[in-house]
């Protein structure tokens, strides 16, 4: 990292994933047990994950968290700060840190989570955190998972945007199915950018067609919004020219945690650079190596993503234009 490098903070959940890797992962009750390939404990949580690939493609990075006072939490900041993120503003609440078990068939994942003491974290906590200070991106992770905190987000960005700094949002999905609610709208209308994956820009805007969504999102809401759509690459909504690129030839092992590495790609190249287009190449080479292996995502090498990157080519289409 060099010194004058603009420092990124993650707010957000973390906790630990148990990925269940196999062909059959389906449970059946009745006390029927099935055999699965096999099982790997690594970081979870989309802002903790962000903060730990962020972190290890050279940004200087720092999470904004709950865990709990317990193995897991002790797990869990042991990850983050090896991939060399600050976890000093990581909040040690009482109760059981989150847990998730993903059953992972390798492009497709169940994801079953225990939210534990991720939705303790509130905006006093987030505000008076040392983490904030001087801090040039400000970027969200896990909306629905943290209601207490969801509805003064708005406020929060509202107030680190007039500091000077930019904000983006990863709302990942929504269990509850409510999607687009009245904080978020607000919060989208404080949000320089806004990484919803292909389902969730569906859900959000009732449009298939991931072009279409961002379009909508990005004219109703005013963020520059970029799509992940799995196989199919990624598309980039920037002030009215929509930004392709396609997905790197790559076999993937695990999906878990890609769009959480296509986040911290995005942004260190976008806070190092200001060029949407190298943003969105090296975002598809980090979420690419972060499917080759399960846990990738969290331990992103630097080298190997800005050289995957350089092969990758985006197409541009100026929408103003028809």
């Amino acid at each position: 990292m060099t010194a004058h490098a603009k420092r990124l903070v993650v707010i957000g959940d973390a906790n630990p994933d148990l990925v269940l890797t196999g062909p059959e992962l389906t449970p059946e009750f009745g006390q029927v047990e099935k055999l699965v390939e096999r099982a790997d404990l690594v970081l979870g949580g989309s802002a903790a994950i962000t903060a730990a690939a962020a972190a290890r493609l050279g940004t200087p990075t720092a999470l904004v968290a709950a865990v709990g006072s317990d193995p897991m939490g002790d797990f869990v900041l042991t990850q983050v700060a090896a991939a060399g993120a600050d976890v000093t503003s990581v909040v040690r609440s009482p109760g059981p840190t989150g847990v998730t078990v993903v059953l992972s068939r390798g492009d497709d994942r169940a994801i079953l989570t225990a939210p534990g003491v991720i939705d303790s974290l509130d905006a006093v906590q987030v505000s008076c955190s040392p983490a904030l200070d001087g801090a040039a991106h400000v970027h969200a992770s896990s909306f629905y998972l943290q209601p207490r905190l969801a509805a003064d987000l708005p406020a929060l960005f509202t107030e680190v945007r007039e500091r000077g700094a930019t904000t983006s949002l990863d709302t990942n999905f929504d269990p509850a199915g409510r999607w687009l609610t009245r904080d978020l709208e607000a919060l989208l209308r404080v949000c320089d950018l806004f990484f919803p994956n292909q389902t969730e820009a569906a859900r959000l805007t009732g449009q298939d067609d991931p072009a279409v969504a961002a379009r909508w999102l990005a004219d109703r809401y005013g963020p520059r919004v970029a799509v992940k759509c799995g196989a199919a690459g990624a598309l980039l909504h920037w002030d009215g020219q929509l930004v392709a690129v396609g997905p790197p030839a790559i076999a993937g092992a695990d999906a878990t945690g890609a769009g959480d590495a296509f986040d911290a790609g995005f942004l260190t190249a976008w806070l190092r650079t200001s060029d949407p287009d190298a943003a969105l190449r090296t975002a598809a080479a980090a979420g690419a190596l972060a499917t080759t292996a399960v846990g990738a995502a969290s331990r992103l090498d630097r080298a190997a993503v800005v050289t995957l990157s350089r092969t990758l080519i985006t197409s541009r289409v100026d929408l103003s234009a028809g």
